[in-house]
């Protein structure tokens, strides 16, 4: 045994060991080049075009009354049940189409507000809506 003197086995290795650090690098550089082009697989679509464009026309409204006796008011003007028809399709034939409003009394018949329902459904009318007074 001699003293001041070290083996080759007791030296400190001083070099880090590159080997597994480039088979890491490897995997990864592998696993890119495989999952790049599937994330920027895409289909391409021609899609439309929107306008950004606020709709002016708005329809107007059509009130359509009915009264405690029964009598229909077309925009507070009265008209007969032979009248309520012919301007309902005149109106269902306008574009855009307006919307109908109906008021009907609580005094009145349902059977009146049915029929200008009826008369409204045959004329063509979409846009129907039942205007009420809220509870006190």
């Amino acid at each position: 045994m001699a003293f001041g003197t070290q083996d080759d086995a007791d030296e400190v290795m001083n070099e880090i060991n590159m080997t597994p650090l480039v088979d890491v690098m490897l995997v990864l550089l592998i696993i890119f080049i495989i999952t790049v082009p599937v994330m920027k697989h895409s289909v391409n679509v021609d899609l439309p075009r929107a306008t950004n464009q606020p709709e002016n026309i708005k329809p107007e409204t059509v009130r359509l009354s009915v009264a405690a006796d029964g009598k229909y008011y077309w925009n507070e003007s009265q008209v007969t049940d032979e009248e309520l028809l012919p301007r309902l399709q005149a109106e269902a034939a306008k574009e855009p189409q307006p919307d109908l409003h109906i008021r009907g009394d609580k005094e009145v018949r349902y059977e009146r507000v049915a029929q200008a329902m009826a008369a409204a459904q045959r004329a063509g009318v979409r846009k129907i809506g039942f205007v009420t007074d809220p509870a006190p």
